[in-house]
């Protein structure tokens, strides 16, 4: 039976990055029936909106939805994309998981984290405004429903996992009032998850531990911001956003997407490496209850990055999108 999922190719190297997931998908055996929908500048281009209703009828039908990147102009234009989903669909947790892949070198070797970003208050709400012609202000809200649920799921993951340990992140030092409600939530959900280790580090220091020893962290939970900037820090540790997946989910929907941007300076030139958008499709599987597809698609993945043979641009080769995924593809069917 085919699993009806939301399909949203996005912008710039989106559509080859997407095309390139949806071929390694097929070779996992997997069917689907994929609901394409158009959103920012290919919608617009096409004479319609940003981010039409349709988009959010047909993830709210399927529940479920791949995303590739979507552009947000900055200082300016329309409102991001991204995070106006999170928010009307209630996305709450954004998850990012954190891994080193075989044949990516990099600094740290055994890291195997995940972050967890509160993804519908804080800093993101979207609420500011001018109060003077020289003042601007925005607003950051917290909320004990927001910061309780996020905690939460924090805890659930890490105990799913089998992740011994759950950082909360924070700056009450500063915050009192807001992070200080944020930490009162966390400690209150930690109760009921005896068996998960506990603590809690100022945002500040917590970047710089991450930096020095990565590997003593598990879940680390926080507002939107700090998830923001430390899940884009994380992805550094094990080469870069190219190769770090992402989900956003709500106890209705969920959307599966990579972290990173659309690169228009490589659009249409078949150089984007995919391996983002596969990690995140085998977040989608596993959400579907696909685990033993999810396995072998990363498990493929994995060897051909490790061969070292076939290689996108930005891991020093020169295969093209397509022929990188065709690899994983043929990995897979082995």
């Amino acid at each position: 039976m085919a699993h009806h999922v939301t399909l949203i190719p996005g912008d710039g190297i989106g559509t080859e990055i997407t095309a390139a997931t949806l071929h390694v998908l097929e070779a996992t055996g997997v069917d689907f029936d994929w609901d394409r929908v158009e959103v920012g500048e290919v919608s617009l281009a096409a004479g319609g909106e940003v981010l039409p209703e349709a988009v959010f009828d047909s993830i709210r039908r399927t529940g479920v939805a791949l995303k590739g990147p979507v552009g947000t102009p900055i200082g300016s234009g329309h409102r991001s994309v991204n995070v106006t989903i999170r928010r009307k669909l209630d996305l709450y947790a954004c998850l990012r998981p954190v891994k080193n892949i075989p044949g990516i070198e990099t600094p740290f070797d055994g890291v195997d984290l995940a972050i967890v970003r509160e993804n519908t208050e804080g800093l993101y709400s979207g609420i500011e405004h001018m109060v003077t012609e020289d003042v601007a202000e925005s607003l950051k809200i917290i909320t004990r429903k927001g910061s309780t649920r996020i905690a939460r799921f924090a805890f659930e993951h890490a105990q799913k996992r089998g992740i011994g340990k759950v950082t909360a992140v924070h700056k009450a030092n500063i915050m009192k009032i807001s992070d200080g409600l944020f930490l009162e939530c966390v400690r209150k959900v930690r109760e009921e998850f005896p068996g998960v280790d506990y603590e809690e580090m100022i945002v500040d220091n917590c970047a710089m531990q991450l930096v020095r020893w990565p590997r003593q962290f598990g879940v680390l939970v926080m507002n939107n911001l700090y998830g923001d900037i430390l899940s884009d820090l994380t992805a550094g540790l094990v080469g870069g956003l190219g190769v770090s997946p992402g989900a956003n989910i709500g106890a209705d929907q969920a959307v599966f997407e990579p972290i990173h941007g659309t690169a228009p300076d490589i659009a249409g030139k078949g150089w984007a490496n995919p391996t983002a958008m596969l990690l995140s499709a085998a977040l989608l599987l596993e959400h579907l209850g696909e685990d033993d597809a999810a396995s072998r698609l990363r498990s493929s993945l994995e060897r051909v990055l490790g061969a070292r043979e076939v290689r996108t641009r930005d891991l020093g080769g020169e295969a093209s999108t397509m022929e990188f995924a065709e690899a994983v593809a043929k990995a897979i069917k082995q």
